[in-house]
């Protein structure tokens, strides 16, 4: 599985002026369920912070992956977002959060879900990845650079 297999280029947002950890999760879910079947986005925001609640997400050097499985969905989606300014995200190194990749998975898709996280962990500890993700002016190249990490 790649990247460009679950993200889509509606699905990154750059230059994101966001001030939460709670706006972002919830700018996130907003944009996977408009363009995704029929989930809403009060059913991926219960499903991205029931999963906070058992630990924080955020990685540290500034990136979080944001995950869960969910009952009624049928494939992997995801969402990218490259924040203005990093939010306080309770990450690991408690440095502010500025690159979000939230990741959807059907809840019987424990194997493809621990995949893509691996795949997600690898692409986004890139330092070349990472300082081109903050670099990015545009979505269309956040999702080049995302896309072509691999």
């Amino acid at each position: 599985m790649k990247i460009s297999d679950i993200l889509s280029p509606e699905n990154v947002l750059s230059n994101i002026e966001c001030n939460s950890k709670k706006a972002a999760i919830e700018l996130l879910a907003k944009n996977l369920a408009d363009s995704n079947n029929g989930i809403s986005q009060v059913e991926i925001i219960d499903c991205l912070t029931a999963r906070e609640k058992l630990g924080s997400t955020g990685l540290g050097n500034g990136i979080a992956i944001p995950h869960g499985r969910l009952k009624y969905c049928k494939e992997t989606i995801a969402s990218f977002i490259q924040l203005n300014n990093g939010v306080d995200y309770e990450a690991v190194d408690n440095i502010p959060v500025d690159l979000i990749f939230a990741l959807i998975v059907p809840e019987e898709s424990t194997d493809e879900h621990l995949h893509i996280l691996s795949i997600l962990a690898k692409t986004l500890s890139n330092p070349k990845t990472i300082s081109k993700l903050r670099k990015s002016k545009n979505s269309a190249e956040i999702f080049t650079h995302l896309t072509n990490s691999q």
